[in-house]
């Protein structure tokens, strides 16, 4: 009965006739396939299990941080069929048949990525514990706007955070990379920026005049 904690015999029949048929998972581990990188991985989870849990305890895929865990800080950042999602909100089971991208498939330490490279020579991280996020929300970034407005940096950008502050390097990578995108830079990401490189300014409000 309703306001008493107290369901009625035939009320979970009377749902359960109404209710479409659904696969149900749990509460024990169910088998799933996720695509990462380009790979179908194989693995048994809890329907509880984030994205987040099952690419760092589960597939050793530790680039995404778990930081806030509540979706309010970036640092878990994926790419998932194009848009980037913070993967400590998004279930494991909820990401079958996407595709999903972490920082492991950008580059190495000997053949960095454009926008790895750009955040290196730009000085662009301190501790380096937010980087992965900011790395994967930047590819996202520029994959859907090559060359970004002030305006679309700040959106692209805007649920990221940086507790030790390195904004005004990161804008400096994203126009570095942009530019090599676009044909203006180094296309090797390596090397110094070059001189007449764009760099985007924010204004008032955006945390940056670099």
């Amino acid at each position: 009965m309703l306001g008493t904690g107290v369901l009625s015999g035939a009320f979970p029949e009377a749902i359960e006739a109404q209710t479409p048929q659904a696969k149900i998972f749990g509460p024990s581990a169910a088998p799933i396939e996720l695509t990462i990188n380009g790979q179908r991985r194989s693995l048994s989870v809890q329907p509880r299990v984030t994205l987040l849990e099952a690419l760092r305890d589960r597939l050793d895929l530790t680039g995404a941080k778990r930081v806030c865990d509540r979706a309010s800080c970036g640092a878990c950042t994926v790419i998932m069929d194009g848009s980037a999602v913070y993967s400590c909100s998004v279930l494991a089971i909820e990401a079958q048949g996407r595709s999903i991208q972490t920082v492991e498939s950008l580059g190495s330490v000997t053949n960095l990525h454009p926008i790895q490279a750009a955040f290196v020579e730009n000085d662009s991280q301190q501790c380096g514990f937010c980087t992965p996020g900011f790395v994967m929300a930047c590819k996202a970034l520029l994959d859907r706007h090559p060359n970004p407005t002030p305006d679309e940096l700040r959106l692209g950008l805007g649920g990221n955070l940086c507790r030790c502050g390195t904004y005004v390097g990161m804008h400096k990578a994203i126009a570095q990379a942009a530019a090599a995108r676009g044909g203006g830079g180094d296309k090797r990401g390596g090397g110094q920026r070059e001189q007449n490189a764009p760099v985007l300014r924010l204004g008032a409000g955006g945390g940056s005049n670099g």
